[in-house]
Formats: structure tokens, sequence, C-alpha cells
């Protein structure tokens, strides 16, 4: 079988079961105006979404770390003199605590070597004197958007004052303690940092694209794409092989993650020499081998080289060969940035997609062709034209596109419930199916070839493929390994040029500028955002409140209201998971759409009666292609509850 499984554990998720719940957002909370509120009444914020309470810390293996009396203090009451962050610092220096989170401190780190990034993620113009009200906030990138998360800073300590967490080398620099603490806020708890791959992380704080390369079987070219990477501003992670021991005789850590901080090709006595750079994020404990501080390669450079690169101190840096590179570690992962975080390579452009979508069971979760159930065709499908570059010095066949798939957690905690084994499949599409917005047929997929027809399937957050493709429309489709089985997922497209579009759904039609004057708009914006702010999650009554209040009327002023049957309906075609209420997300989706739909049933009114008679229905029908599906034979039509709801 072609498409293959690679299971870093057993998989507890059996064969057609879901274990779907939506995914819940993070607490948006309002971080200037929270701060003008507690200057405002002389208070120091707390925090109750996320409190100085055992809950915060988590349920698990950490609880046995914890002293006895632990304890929440702010920074105040820890040192005379706190500051929020030490200026003009080219290093992270924080310990890690007792959280084994190394993965967040190395992508961390690699943030260092970008100021720009890392202010982003962590707003700079915060302190414990001017404006100080006990309250932080930073920001992440969540599952296709950048949100601000806030904090109160009560922080974990024990009996003598001591941060039971990340810390600084610096006892009165508190940014990276308040920083962790979000970290946890965003994932449930500081449990919930305790494993994790610095992939992830490289991805929360950029929002970037992730390539892994497997070192055992790393290409020829690996000192190119390394030279690449560095080049385009690329963060770069990787991690050490696991071992009984936990220090290696070698100096390095096993099963631990490190950041790759540079690269440099020297001229020996003996000829050249790829060098890689790496920092440990502990801040200590280095590589011993060839090109460690003390190794006796160093003389074999010219003095000017070596006071260049060498550094012969404790700080967790040093430098290693290329090979030993790729000997001593499992993989190398490469965060590509976002165009408006990344340099231009060669003065070049890149521009990126992305999607969201759902695997729902008996809909949309059709599962991989592996289980040859017939219901491979029912998966979301995206159509991706890759378009030619003028620009380009290489052949019109060689577009470098990547394409990543990540799964939303089903639950509150990062680690509250097991990842699905996830992939991709990509088509080469020809010109007899390039017409249609339709979804292709099972014939298609049981007559042609994936490009990537050795797929791996993994039960990770994230799965990514690099392709080098040819300009021509092809077709993703996103799967879980099993059948009937239910996610969340977003779908990005990393390339210099591309159109992606959703397929089997109405996606692209164009509203009238009367109705767009009418009903879009900023104006429109803040009265969704007002109602959401009050309620992340609306019920059919509240949605029925707020239907009602738009003032919906028709050219002859057909004043049309929103019964509680049509809310609770409309709540059962959007959230198939019956959770029974809907995001600020979704609500955009059924906007848009009862906008398509008022236009479309003004525009096949034609008697101005403010109803359908059937001719006038079957037209409306026939425009906004509702319920439409084909069946296996191509031939018939059959109604599906969820399709067009579930394609916007």
């Amino acid at each position: 079988m072609p498409f293959l499984c690679l299971k870093k554990k057993k998989s507890p998720v059996p064969l057609g079961r879901s274990i779907f719940q939506k995914h819940t957002p993070p607490i948006q909370q309002n971080y200037q105006a929270l701060l003008e509120s507690c200057l405002k009444n002389k208070r120091l914020f707390t925090d109750d979404t996320f409190p100085a309470h055992i809950s915060s810390i988590g349920t698990g293996a950490l609880l046995k770390k914890l002293p006895r009396n632990l304890q929440w203090k702010r920074p105040h009451a820890l040192h005379k003199s706190p500051v929020f962050y030490a200026a003009n610092r080219k290093q992270l220096d924080l310990c890690q605590g007792l959280v084994e989170n190394c993965w967040f401190l190395a992508a961390l780190e690699a943030l260092t070597f970008h100021q720009d990034i890392l202010a982003a993620v962590v707003p700079q113009n915060q302190s414990f004197e001017r404006k100080y009200a006990g309250i932080f906030h930073f920001r992440f990138w969540h599952f296709g958007e950048w949100i601000d998360v806030v904090v109160d800073d009560r922080l974990p300590v024990n009996e003598v004052g001591e941060l039971l967490f990340v810390s600084s080398v610096y006892k009165n620099v508190f940014w990276g303690a308040l920083l962790e603490k979000a970290y946890a806020k965003l994932y449930g708890s500081y449990e919930d940092l305790q494993i994790g791959q610095v992939s992830e992380a490289l991805v929360d704080f950029t929002g970037g694209v992730n390539t892994r390369i497997k070192l055992a079987e790393a290409p020829p070219d690996l000192w190119a794409i390394l030279t690449r990477a560095t080049y385009s501003r690329s963060l770069m992670g990787c991690q050490t092989h696991l071992g009984t021991t936990k220090v290696l005789k070698n100096g390095l850590v096993a099963g631990h993650a490190y950041t790759v901080t540079g690269i440099r090709k020297v001229t020996c006595q003996y000829g050249p020499e790829n060098l890689v750079r790496l920092r440990n994020p502990w801040g200590k404990i280095e590589w011993k081998g060839d090109w460690s501080d003390s190794s006796y390669k160093w003389e074999l450079l010219s003095p000017k080289e070596k006071i260049l690169l060498r550094k012969n101190k404790e700080d967790g840096e040093f430098w290693m060969s290329l090979r030993d590179f790729k000997i001593h570690f499992v993989d190398l992962v490469i965060c590509k940035l976002t165009p408006d975080l990344m340099s231009r390579e060669d003065g070049k452009k890149w521009m990126y997609s992305w999607k969201s979508g759902r695997w729902v069971k008996g809909s949309t979760a059709g599962g991989s062709l592996g289980f040859c159930n017939g219901n491979f065709w029912m998966n979301p499908q995206y159509w991706l034209n890759v378009l030619p570059v003028e620009d380009s010095k290489k052949s019109p066949s060689a577009c470098n596109v990547v394409i990543s798939l990540m799964q939303k957690h089903s639950t509150k905690h990062r680690n509250g419930a097991p990842h699905l084994f996830i992939g991709f499949l990509l088509y080469k599409v020809g010109l007899q199916y390039q017409e249609s917005n339709r979804k292709l047929p099972p014939g298609f997929f049981t007559r042609h070839q994936p490009v990537n027809k050795h797929q791996v399937f993994l039960d990770e957050r994230e799965v990514t493929c690099d392709f080098h493709l040819e300009p021509c429309v092809y077709v993703i489709v996103p799967c879980t390994l099993e059948p009937q089985q239910e996610s969340e997922f977003i779908l990005r497209v990393f390339s210099r040029k591309h159109i992606l579009r959703e397929m089997g759904g109405n996606t692209s039609f164009t509203l009238s500028k009367e109705i767009v004057d009418k009903y879009e708009g900023k104006i429109w914006e803040d009265f969704f955002t007002k109602h959401f702010e009050q309620n992340p999650e609306i019920n059919a009554v509240q949605l029925q409140r707020i239907l009602n209040n738009i003032s919906w009327r028709n050219s002859q002023s057909f004043c049309l209201n929103f019964s509680l049957n049509s809310c609770q309906a409309i709540l059962a075609l959007l959230d198939l998971n019956a959770t029974g209420t809907l995001s600020i997300q979704e609500f955009r989706v059924l906007w848009k759409r009862l906008l398509f739909y008022l236009e479309v049933f003004q525009k096949r009114d034609t008697n101005r009666s403010g109803k359908l008679d059937l001719v006038e229905l079957q037209a409306a029908v026939q425009e906004t292609e509702a319920f439409r599906n084909l069946t296996q034979d191509g031939k018939g039509i059959y109604l599906r509850e969820s399709e067009h709801f579930l394609t916007a």
C-alpha cells in the first residue's frame, strides 16, 4: 500500500470512532481596556480566566515536582527593582524550570536573531513602572490568526521566592516567565507545555510553514538548503536522538531541542569545511567534539577567521561540522516565514493562502484511499492553480510549492486528546475537469494517481510537504488516515504565485454594490463584534435576536423575521457536531450566505410579490446550487443537509 502511517505511539482512536469536539478558541480579552480600567480604579489586575490556582498548573506529572508550599507572587514581591525586558540582549538568558519545555525555549531562542518578530510576540511597551497595573499581554499565531493573550503577573514560586518555571539569568527580568504563562494559558495549563516539538512553537511564534528533514536521509544539497533558509530569514531548530543517559559523553543532551543559530563555510589547511552553529536553550552544556570551544580544529583556520568564529565560553552555543550534525541529530525543522516577515530571496516575492475546513462524520470524513471504502471523494477538495513566474530562472516545471495541513486541538488543553493521523493527496487535474466548481467524482480518484503517491500520514498537529510542480491546476484532498474521524483543520499553501479555492461551494459569487453598501462594512463588523465579545458562542435564541435586530427589507419593504425554528435549523446545518452554538467565524459564513440568498431572492422574485412561485424557486435553486451533489454513478442527484453551509 503506497500510503504510509508512521506511529509515534499506538493510536487510541479506533476505526470509525469520532473524538471530535469543536475547537475552543481562546477567550479574547481587551488588554488596553483592562489596563485602563485597572489604572482608573487603582487596582492590580487578576485574571479569573487563568487563576493563581493549581488548576492553571495542571493535573498530571508536573504536580509531583511542585513544592508543598507553592505560592503565587507578583514580581514586585520578588525583587525590589523588577524590569520587564532587558534591552539589547542578543541571547535569551532564560533558564528552564520544572516544566520540560526545552522545545519552547529553543524556538524562542531562534527569535533573538529576528528582533522584529520577537517584538511582535513580546510587545515592548510594557513595564513594571509606567502604567503598571499587574497586567501584560503577548501575541501568538493560533490556527490561522494572530491572537492577543492577556495574563496577570502572579507567578508560581517556592518558599524562598524562586520561580518554579522559566526564569531569567538576571533575577530582576520577568518577560520570559510571563511569556511562558501566556503560552500555558493559550494551551490550557503549564502541564500542557511538558511535551512538545520545536516545530510547533516556531509556527506559534511566526505563523510560518515548517519543512522537516530527516537527517539520516538528508538530501545531497542539505548545505544549499541551509544557505537558502538562512538567507530568507527562516527559523531553524533540531532535536537529538533519545537515550537512556540525559547528558552524553560528547556533551549533547539526549532527546533535547536545540536552535540552529547560523552556518559558515570555513577554509582549513586541508580544504573547505561546512559548519553549523547551535545553541542549547539551557544556556550551558555544550558539544565536546570537533569544532567545540576547546577543539584543536580551530588551529587549522586563519587567525582572522578563528577570532571571528570561536567563542571559548560556556554559554550553550557551539559549532560542529555538518557531517557530525547529520549523525547526532534526528531531524532539522525549517520554519519558512510568511511573506510579510521574510526577506526577499534574490528579489523574489512569495505569497501564501489558507483555508479552514472540517471533517464531519457521514459527510466530509471520507478517510484515506488506503481503506478502499469508496468515500475518499467525500473529503473536502481544494483547487490549486500553480501559476508561472515571469522572473523565474528555473524551468517552468520547477515551481516550489509548500503545502501544510494542520489539525486543530479538539479540547481546551493542548494534550487533552490524541492527534488523528492526517495527510493529504495532491492530484493533477485535466482540462475536462477545470471548468466546473463541483467536487471531483469518485471515478476521478480511481483513474488517476496522486503526485505524492507515497504520502505519509502522521499523528502530529501539522503535516507539511515541499513540492516542485509545473504550472498547472491541481486538487488537494486533505484527509484522515481512517474514515469517519472528525476534526477541524486549516490548509495552507506557500509559493511564488498561485490561486487556492475550495471546490463544491459557491465561494466565488459576487454581491451587488447595493447589497454590499447596505449590509457589509465596518459598521456591520463592529455590530457583530460587539455581540460576540459578550458571547463568544451564540445559541439559537441569541442568533434570532441578532438577525431580527437587522432591517431585512426588499424593494417592496417586505419585512423578514426569523423564527426560533428557523434559527435552530440554521444551527443544525452550520454546526453538525451538535454543540448547538455558533462562533463569530461561523457567523461570518452564515452572514455572507444570507446576503447571497437575499440577492438571489430579489433577482428571482420577478413579480415583486415578496414570495417565490414554483418557477422562480426552481431558478433560485439552480443559481445557488443549493443541496446539489452528484451521486457516485454520476447521474442522479441527492440531498445532503450539510453541503452548502460547510463549503463557505
